[in-house]
């Protein structure tokens, strides 16, 4: 593991928000290709009065003229449907609640033919398999799924977690690459993804604009790309992978493809977003299930539960960041009104710390480890300035 300075650069005080159960610890999603952990900065914004920033956000979705929002989104269509059987849009998702919702309302709302795309997980669950078919049976749409090479994935995952205990970095490379990629396969110009997450705490000015910069999706330097952790020459050279093996991870290059066409816009920009509510509309249009237990870690069962990596992807959050799957959760709901901050931090401090040992033997198996490697690995991100023992176990320093 490497030698992070300050654990993961992060505030040394821990701050909790006054108004849901966020803390300063969050650190910025938008940074998952970056190739030093170390850098990754807590980007959420505390005010005087110690409200966060996604707190101030769901203030300022409750001003939003969301019918005239609506008629942009209606402006927005018109531009890109077409008058002939080709795509009008493509979504990216997995057919879980969220891109269940975007794909199916629209399509069938506001007269869209959308191709709909999803790279796998890592190891499907039943109810995530179950789903994914509902999506395009029930729902109604066309599908890629794309199977990335589960030797190589296997691999990145591995020192992913290794390296900086990001055991999720390489499917979030590969679920951010196939949108564009198959949009400039199929001449789709129209890119649609459900909610900025800038509405969960990232730059606020995000939220001003329909979507998102394009540069994100390409780079011009491969000796500057790591995966992993690890420089993608490096483990070209020290491994049997070639660079043909990446192609699916690789950005994309603005040399002969018409990069420009391509436009990307979040559809919680002009409809109200609530997770719930898409819960409930994917549920009645798509087939949708919710799964018959609670998932560990929280005290949801329709959020994220199509791959058996994911909790371990929230446990690790939990051990660098000090927020688990609950913590997240509740303050969503908390911001969507679902549940009282004091109900939010009653189910943090209930599941946020639960171990998901439902699916931890298939994780060992996936990357090919043993329970210590796993729990050494998981004790030496524990940072100074959140972790201590305590009678032989880790507690957080502070808590809710």
């Amino acid at each position: 593991m490497k030698n992070f300075t300050n654990y993961l650069g992060l505030p040394s005080e821990v701050k909790f928000c006054k108004e849901c159960v966020i803390s300063n610890q969050r650190p910025n999603s938008e940074l998952e290709f970056k190739n030093d952990e170390s850098k990754k900065k807590s980007t959420i914004y505390f005010d005087e009065n110690g409200v966060c920033s996604a707190c101030h956000y769901s203030k300022i979705k409750n001003k939003i003229d969301w019918k005239e929002r609506e008629k942009k989104l209606k402006v927005l269509c018109d531009k890109f449907r077409t008058n002939n059987e080709n795509y009008d849009c493509l979504v990216p998702g997995s057919g879980g609640k969220d891109s269940a919702y975007t794909a199916h309302i629209l399509k069938y709302k506001y007269n869209m033919n959308p191709l709909t795309v999803t790279w796998a997980p890592h190891l499907y669950t039943q109810i995530g398999w179950e789903n994914f078919t509902n999506w395009s049976h029930v729902g109604g749409f066309d599908n890629i799924l794309f199977t990335p090479n589960g030797k190589l994935h296997r691999y990145l995952t591995r020192i992913a977690f290794f390296n900086l205990l990001h055991p999720f970095q390489p499917f979030i490379i590969g679920q951010k690459m196939i949108g564009p990629k198959m949009a400039l396969k199929y001449n789709i110009k129209l890119i649609f993804y459900g909610e900025n997450q800038a509405e969960y705490g990232n730059d606020l000015a995000d939220n001003e604009v329909p979507s998102f910069k394009k540069k994100f999706y390409t780079f011009e330097n491969l000796d500057e790309l790591y995966f992993g952790g690890e420089n993608l020459r490096s483990i070209i050279d020290t491994t049997n992978f070639t660079l043909k093996d990446f192609n699916p991870y690789l950005p994309i290059y603005s040399e002969g493809l018409n990069l420009e066409d391509l436009n990307y816009h979040y559809l919680g920009y002009y409809l109200n977003w609530d997770p719930q509510e898409c819960f409930y509309y994917a549920s009645e249009h798509t087939g949708f299930r919710a799964n018959s237990e609670r998932t560990e870690g929280t005290y949801s069962k329709y959020a994220s539960i199509d791959d058996k990596v994911d909790n371990f992807h929230y446990y690790t959050s939990l051990i660098k960041f000090g927020l688990g799957r609950a913590s997240y959760d509740a303050s969503q709901e908390i911001r969507n009104k679902k549940i009282t901050r004091d109900e939010g931090v009653a189910l943090v401090k209930k599941f946020d710390h639960e171990f998901p040992k439902k699916y931890f033997k298939n994780f060992l198996e996936y990357i090919n480890i043993n329970e210590k490697e796993f729990f050494d690995t998981v004790d030496k991100f524990r940072s100074p300035h959140l972790w201590k023992k305590k009678n032989n176990e880790w507690i957080l320093k502070t808590s809710l």
